[in-house]
């Protein structure tokens, strides 16, 4: 495949850092003042992180990283934006976590050159990553390369189903099984802020059996499979708030899973 799609989404993300560092919905000045951005589920569900060697794939400007050190783990961010990596870089200094986290500027395919063949406890995937990579089989072999013998994967992200609904979350539309790059040119972001001015990006849909099938070819054991009626957006307009900073449909509504979280062991070596 050629790699224009890595230097447009590259070029989106750079300039996408402009607009969420100022943005109200990343909230950079509440984050110095203590605000953790991660979900409550995603605490419960990884657990205690205090002592362990975390590695955050696609890590953007690093705040879920840095949140990850504030429970206390010594925390690695990769992102292939060197915009994003100087604003976390920044905030880590900020903060005063810049002694227990670091931020290294590689595309995710790269990353185990890129940290000289480290192994980490915990892999950790955010919201919103995986439609940016075009090859699960691959990433997966990367996360695998990254993780020590008994270390895990953590992934949250939006389910693919909840892609396929139309704007008025009633009817179906697109393929689940849709294959190939989209290219999108779109001037805005999802937060608030200015228009982009690199507003050319290419994404790529995962069904849930691809995630998993990759995972179990690099070699990992899939440990929990996760599939929720929440999201973090109200992305449809019947969805209602729940009061916790999440939307799910109302009672008696047709539901569909809006979001998974997914956790899978490397196993030790025999």
């Amino acid at each position: 495949m050629s790699a224009d799609w890595l230097d447009l989404n590259r070029a989106n993300w750079d300039d996408r850092v402009r607009v969420h560092a100022g943005s109200e919905f990343y909230d950079l000045e509440g984050f110095r003042g203590g605000a953790c951005t991660l979900r409550a589920f995603e605490v419960e569900e990884v657990g205690d992180v205090d002592g362990l060697d975390l590695v955050h794939l696609q890590c953007h400007m690093g705040q879920d990283t840095l949140s990850w050190a504030r429970r206390g783990a010594r925390v690695t961010g990769v992102d292939f934006s060197a915009e994003a990596i100087g604003t976390a870089r920044a905030l880590a200094e900020d903060t005063g976590l810049a002694d227990r986290a670091r931020f290294v500027v590689s595309d995710v395919h790269t990353a185990p050159e890129a940290l000289g063949g480290e192994r980490f406890d915990v892999v950790y995937t955010g919201i919103g990553a995986l439609v940016w990579l075009p090859d699960l089989t691959r990433w997966a072999r990367v996360v695998a390369d990254l993780l020590t013998d008994g270390g895990f994967l953590y992934l949250a992200e939006f389910h693919p189903l909840g892609e396929l609904l139309d704007d008025d979350g009633l009817a179906l539309r697109g393929d689940y099984f849709r294959t190939g790059g989209t290219t999108h040119d779109y001037p805005h972001t999802y937060t608030d802020g200015p228009a982009l001015t690199e507003t050319l990006s290419v994404e790529w849909q995962h069904p849930l059996g691809e995630v998993v099938t990759a995972l179990a070819g690099a070699g990992l054991r899939v440990d929990s499979l996760r599939e929720r009626e929440n999201t973090l957006f109200r992305r449809y307009p019947a969805l209602e708030a729940t009061g916790d900073g999440e939307y799910r449909f109302p009672p008696g509504h047709p539901r569909l899973p809006l979001m998974y979280t997914l956790r899978a062991t490397k196993p030790a070596a025999r």
